[in-house]
């Protein structure tokens, strides 16, 4: 080789000079006879390529034999997480991530060693393995996801090394629920509520994290946690939230009639700032189901309450209370007829920040909005201070609470309402013949169908008490002559002649 030449000329020089040197030294450590380079650990460039591929080799065995060993422990932590289900927790999680970051490490340098037939090569696919997606996470983000991800990131940088951490966890939970698709929803708010007790927990006591700020990185946590999970564990297909859905919008539905005079509600909508208020009151909780994060559905019900509140304040000229909220919350429940309301309360009580439940005014009226769906689901005639007959005719819609009088209107009142006025009083009186008339119709005609089954039985009496006998046919009278037995002596019958006068 031509080092080897070089090595000749550097010891010829050196004997020149009179310098011994050791010919046993410059030789390759293998003995093939060519000289070593010291750069080379001592061997020549042929078996230094040699001792390469083989420590390569050995290299590749290992870390085959330790991805599968990997992939056995995987397989075998799995199965013990199935048997004991809910029992992981967040240390497992942990240690389960570690194995797999690097197990996916140690195949991806086996990979290389195959795929890359150069270093450039080798380096640009490495790169671009590291910026795969995960599996767990392969889908198409939203925009509203991604705008949520940045939002979330930049707010973890003013948190520093808690901020890198906080991160890690996150995502570490939501590769762990990603796994968990087959659980039930309810183990499912479980893993949830474990995660948030255990970052509050974290941040309180090893990051040593202020309180205002614990609250406001758990809202963040939230946020973008069940931003990627929503369409996963909103109203799922495992659950009957859509069937409770549809049968307390019709429940809403059948109770259109009720007016707020029934419930006693204490506003006054022919006021038109209350009238505004009402309605924003209604769009705020329409606009619940909207949102994706629990803690802003909880926002659009507080939003919703502090206008009714507002609403009930001007009316009455004085703050208002407990008992005056209630009413109106369900007077604005019925009237808005907010969609998907069983499912959106069911998602705030299992993903949402238990501490923001269980305090504060967010809970309170979330408190409140359950008791008023509980309230109408059980609807009757004594909630209402009505007759049981009444209330069933209003639910079946054969007729409306009685609508104000027309001349009971001020005089601003435009000429169009007082005739529409009339003519629906006008409709409910004709209902009321008509439902008269029907009911009439149908008891003579049961009155009818009681004379006729009467007359049978009469005439089936009758028949059974004196029975009909029929007696046999009496026999053909003889002729006059049929008791003489020379009738043939007889003469002749006479017979007419006619003479010609």
């Amino acid at each position: 080789p031509f080092f080897s030449l070089n090595r000749k000329k550097m010891n010829l020089k050196s004997e020149r000079r009179g310098i011994h040197v050791d010919q046993s030294e410059l030789l390759c450590k293998k003995g093939c006879g060519y000289y070593g380079n010291p750069a080379w650990q001592g061997f020549c460039s042929k078996c230094w390529r040699e001792e390469y591929h083989k420590a390569r080799q050995k290299q590749i065995q290992e870390d085959w034999e330790l991805a599968e060993r990997l992939q056995r422990e995987e397989e075998e932590a799995y199965a013990s997480s199935q048997s004991t289900q809910g029992a992981q927790s967040l240390t497992f999680s942990k240690f389960e991530e570690k194995k797999t970051n690097e197990k996916t490490r140690k195949v991806t340098t086996v990979k290389k060693f195959f795929t890359a037939s150069s270093r450039a090569g080798a380096k640009k696919a490495e790169i671009q393995e590291a910026k795969a997606p995960s599996p767990s996470i392969n889908r198409q983000a939203s925009i509203e996801t991604d705008r949520v991800s940045k939002e979330f990131i930049e707010f973890l940088k003013t948190y520093h090394k808690p901020g890198q951490d906080i991160y890690k966890q996150c995502k570490l939970f939501l590769d762990t629920m990603n796994h968990k698709r087959d659980l039930s929803i309810e183990e499912q708010s479980e893993c949830a509520q474990d995660f948030y007790q255990n970052v509050a927990d974290k941040l309180q006591t090893r990051w040593k994290v202020p309180p205002e700020k614990v609250e406001k990185a758990m809202d963040q946590i939230e946020k973008y946690i069940m931003t990627r999970q929503y369409k996963y564990v909103f109203c799922p297909e495992t659950t009957d939230d859509e069937k409770k859905d549809l049968a307390v919008q019709k429940r809403i539905r059948a109770l259109h009639w009720v007016t707020p005079q029934m419930l006693c509600v204490p506003v006054n909508e022919e006021i038109p700032e209350v009238s505004d208020m009402v309605v924003k009151a209604i769009t705020d909780i329409i606009e619940m189901d909207s949102k994706r994060v629990p803690r802003d559905k909880l926002a659009c019900i507080t939003k919703c309450s502090k206008h009714i509140f507002n609403a009930i304040k001007i009316t009455k000229n004085e703050p208002a209370s407990a008992d005056d909220f209630l009413p109106t919350l369900i007077y604005i429940v019925l009237k808005g007829n907010p969609p998907r309301l069983q499912s959106n309360i069911q998602y705030i009580t299992r993903f949402c920040n238990p501490s923001r439940l269980m305090t504060g005014e967010d809970g309170y009226y979330f408190t409140n909005l359950c008791c008023a769906v509980a309230f109408i689901e059980k609807l009757d005639a004594q909630s209402l201070n009505l007759s049981q007959e009444d209330f069933d005719r209003f639910m079946t819609g054969q007729t409306s609470p009685k609508k104000q009088e027309s001349d009971s209107f001020s005089p601003d009142v435009c000429l169009g309402v007082k005739q529409m006025c009339k003519s629906l009083d006008l409709l409910s009186q004709l209902n009321e013949r008509q439902e008269r008339i029907v009911s009439e119709a149908k008891k003579l005609e049961k009155d009818l169908i009681d004379w006729t089954d009467g007359i049978t039985k009469e005439v089936e009496d009758i028949v059974e008490k004196y029975p009909l006998e029929i007696k046999p046919k009496s026999q053909a009278l003889a002729a006059i002559d049929s008791e003489n037995v020379e009738n043939d002596k007889l003469p002749p019958p006479l017979q007419p002649q006619v003479y010609a006068g």
